[in-house]
């Protein structure tokens, strides 16, 4: 499988559709596309289906009264989908993802809040027992549409060379 890569600066690529790990150089950054308005809707169906029962998050009068006004929007949901928008260029062909790291949750994020996410790569070595892969680490940072980072957090991905496909 092939793709088309954006070159939209020095070091800084906007994502297409994955990459092989050799196709990863540490200091790059990738800007993943599309964006996402949050909407009532997506924040009370996630906070429900996770029975996260906290009122804060779906309970206009009782997120009055707090320092916020308003509801929050469940920071899971932005975990996910920060995390999604970045599987089409980070993981698209990974093996397995590794682990997840150092989750921080820096500002919050609201009803309406258009948010985006980008990573960059960190590290990459190649797999010590299994041939033609390498572990890629990026951190990923989630902005809202204001410029405001809301979230970052790290991640490892086992990802296979572009000879591993050619063995197959």
């Amino acid at each position: 499988m092939s793709y088309k890569v954006n070159k939209v600066g020095e070091r800084r690529y906007r994502e297409d559709i994955g990459r092989y790990f050799d196709e990863f150089e540490v200091g790059d950054i990738y800007e993943h596309q599309p964006g996402r308005t949050i909407l009532e809707a997506d924040n009370t169906w996630f906070t429900l289906l996770t029975m996260n029962t906290h009122p804060l998050h779906f309970d206009f009068n009782y997120a009055g009264e707090t320092e916020f006004k308003k509801p929050l929007v469940n920071s899971a949901l932005t975990i996910s989908m920060v995390l999604g928008m970045s599987v089409s260029d980070i993981s698209q062909k990974a093996i397995a993802n590794l682990h997840m790291t150092d989750i921080r949750l820096t500002q919050p994020v609201f009803i309406g809040d258009t948010i985006y996410a980008e990573s960059e790569v960190l590290s990459k070595r190649e797999s010590k027992t299994r041939p033609n892969q390498g572990i890629v680490t990026v951190k990923t940072t989630g902005i809202k549409a204001d410029g405001t980072v809301f979230m970052t957090f790290e991640r490892s991905a086992l990802i296979p060379t572009k000879e591993y496909y050619l063995e197959k």
